[in-house]
Order: C-alpha cells, then structure tokens, then sequence
C-alpha cells in the first residue's frame, strides 16, 4: 500500500461514493439495479433505526456497513482472475444481526467496551473494585452485558465520500463500567487501494478501562460454505499470553519458538492447528490467542504503523495485509462455528470457515499492571487505528 494512504484520509477522490440505503426493493434480488455488489438488499436492512451503508472505491471494491453494532457486512475485493469476492462472513437481513447476536453471534461487529476477557468479570481502578455481567465460562467476554457495543444501534454520520463514522455514548455504570463514555469510530476506504482502515477514538469523565476492535470473520476464498485451513498466515510476533481451560490469559507469556504458534514463517493455519501435544492449543480449542506485536506502536515516515501480520488464500490468490498500532492481536481460528448460524445467501457456517484478527490490548490487562495500560482518564483521548489492505496474487 501506498505511504501517504494517511496523509490522504481528508482527500476526496473522484468516483468514489458512500450511499445510505434504503427505500423499498425487490426481495429477490433478481434483475433490481439496486442491490449491492455482494448482492445485499438495502430494504432487508431498512427500519426506524437502522439502515444499511456501501462505501466503494476506484477499483471496484466495495464494502458495506449496517448501524447495528457498527458493523462490516460484507467487503468484496477481486480475485487473481479479477473476480469479486465477498471475504467477510455475515448476515443478509438485520432480523438475523438481532437474532443471532442475542445469541452471542458478533460478525463484523464493533467490540467493547472491553474486547477479549475480563477474568472472573472483576478488575479494581484506582482501589475499586468493579463487577462486569459474566457471559462467557467464568469471565466476561466483549463487553460483557446485554448492552455491549455489538448489540446496540450506532449514529451513522457519513463524514466525506470515503468515510463513514460511528457513534454511541456509554453511561457511567454501563455494564458495570464506570465514566461517561462518547465513541467515535471511522471507517475509510482508500480512493486508488484496496485497503480499508479502522479509526478508534474515544473520551470519559471518569477513570475507566477501554479496549476497542472489530470482530470481522475474513475467509479469503470467498466461499464461507467449506473451512478456510489452507490459508497462508504470517504474523510478526515473538511471543504470545498464555490461556487457561476457561480461555482467559493466565498472565504468563510464552515464546512461539518450537511450538504450534509460530508463523514468522508463512505456514498453513490448519498445519498444526490440531496439535494436541500442546496445552495451548488443547486449551484454545485451536487458536484463540493474543499474540505479541513485535513492531507494536512502530509507525514510518507517512505515521502509517508497521505491517504486523499477512493472511493468503492460494485458490483465490487473494492476500490481506494488516497494519495496527495496538500492542496485541487476537487471532481466533473460527473454533466455535459449527454450522448453526445462517450467514448470506442461506450458507451455514461451519466450523474454522473464518478466522477473526482483532487488534487489541492484551486480554484481562487491568488485572496485568505489568502489561500496556487500559486506564482511560479524564483529558486523555484514546486513539487508535487498524488497515486491512486486500491484492491479489
């Protein structure tokens, strides 16, 4: 990707459009000029509170969004024949966003206020305690209650022909949170690259703990029907938290060399995702880990951060670049699919057909003070941004 893809943002480019949709369509979607590329309906995500909204760039990808938990519907990138192909995992109608994120479901979705787990729900600010709704095991996961950021509706504000932003104010004691919480997210699709890029930003009154991302499922081959092992992953990290059964982060961290966690060097996600030699993996179910960054914060000459991470499909030859400034990424291998959701075009997803990089904060941080802080206090702004960049090879 380009270097000054940053210092373009406020740039607008000619023939790039960003449309909220919604008026009534067809259901069939057969021969109506008004369904998206990835052959979304507007009208299946119309209401009173919701809506659904493309953003498309010079090339032709396009990426489509709903206010419902802010969240990416379905991104499509060309293939190495020049085909597109939608590589995100989702819904086709907000009725099933709701029914199935009732039940925990999270595609695409903004995460908070706390991504990954808080062990135990429980973590103490400033000699406080704080107890956040359980959901998941023992621990609170995403946020924890009811509602978290996923499962609420979003202020869709389009801010230029490339971008979108998302807000929603948290209350003090929200999930058990403590302060006052105003969040801005910005999506933004490049003019001339197929990079999309994820802009976090957030202020509270009170001290509090915060750990934004997006819970995007990729599966690069565009087929979400069959399980996606034999794509490529690179990540440039070291190290990564350990789990216990319960999959929260016991506070050790382990070195990746010798063990079913290491892809310094591009290897096949399903090579050793079975390994059960390791207590990690037996732990995970697969992977489900926060891998240590090593490039964490590093930015170049245009502040664009260092490439962290790199996902290959060798049939559709698509490739994903990724890009962050957080210290962490959670990879999760897609374990607990099992064919029980109903994504688009009535595919059930089954297990490992997607796999979900969620740029992050350690997990259960505010239990760690050895670990990146989490504390948001009054006058600091919390920022922070994530690039998925898309070629073909």
């Amino acid at each position: 990707m380009k270097k000054n893809f940053f210092l373009g943002l406020a740039a607008i480019a000619a023939g790039l459009c960003m449309t909220a949709c919604g008026g009534k369509t067809s259901s069939n979607g057969e021969g109506n000029d008004s369904l998206t590329l990835s052959g979304l309906n507007p009208a299946d995500f119309a209401s009173d509170s919701t809506a659904l909204y493309v953003l498309k760039n010079n090339n032709g990808m396009e990426v489509c969004f709903t206010n419902f938990g802010g969240r990416i519907v379905s991104i499509m990138v060309p293939d190495k024949d020049g085909n597109m192909q939608d590589v995100c995992l989702g819904h086709d109608n907000i009725a099933d966003y709701v029914k199935y994120g009732a039940e925990g479901c999270n595609f695409g979705a903004l995460i908070g206020r706390y991504g990954n787990r808080i062990a135990k729900g429980k973590f103490t600010l400033d000699g406080k305690e704080y107890q956040l709704p359980i959901n998941n095991g023992p621990n609170s996961l995403h946020g924890g209650g009811p509602v978290a950021f996923h499962n609420r509706i979003w202020k869709a504000t389009p801010k230029t022909e490339q971008s979108i932003e998302f807000s929603t104010t948290s209350p003090d004691g929200e999930d058990g949170y403590p302060g006052n919480l105003d969040v801005k997210v910005t999506y933004t699709l490049a003019a001339d690259e197929n990079a999309l890029q994820i802009w976090y930003y957030a202020i509270t009154d009170q001290p509090t703990v915060l750990n934004l991302t997006n819970h995007c499922y990729f599966n690069l081959s565009g087929d979400a029907s069959k399980d996606c092992l034999d794509e490529v992953l690179w990540l440039d990290a070291d190290r990564f938290t350990a789990v216990d059964a319960d999959v929260a982060v016991t506070g050790e961290v382990l070195d990746v060399e010798g063990t079913p966690f290491d892809f310094r060097t591009p290897t096949a996600i399903g090579e050793r995702i079975d390994d059960e030699t390791s207590e990690q993996i037996v732990n995970g179910k697969g992977y489900d880990h926060n891998w240590i960054i090593n490039a964490a914060g590093e930015v170049d000459a245009s502040n664009t951060p260092k490439l962290f991470g790199s996902l290959y499909d060798p049939n559709s030859g698509i490739k994903m670049e990724m890009f962050t400034d957080q210290p962490g990424v959670q990879f999760y291998a897609g374990n607990f699919l099992d064919g029980s959701f109903v994504g688009k075009k009535g595919v059930k997803y089954p297990r490992r057909s997607a796999f979900c990089f969620e740029t992050q904060h350690f997990p259960d941080s505010p239990n760690h003070p050895e670990w990146p802080s989490t504390t948001l206090r009054p006058g600091e702004v919390y920022q922070t941004y994530t690039i998925y960049s898309f070629s073909a090879e």
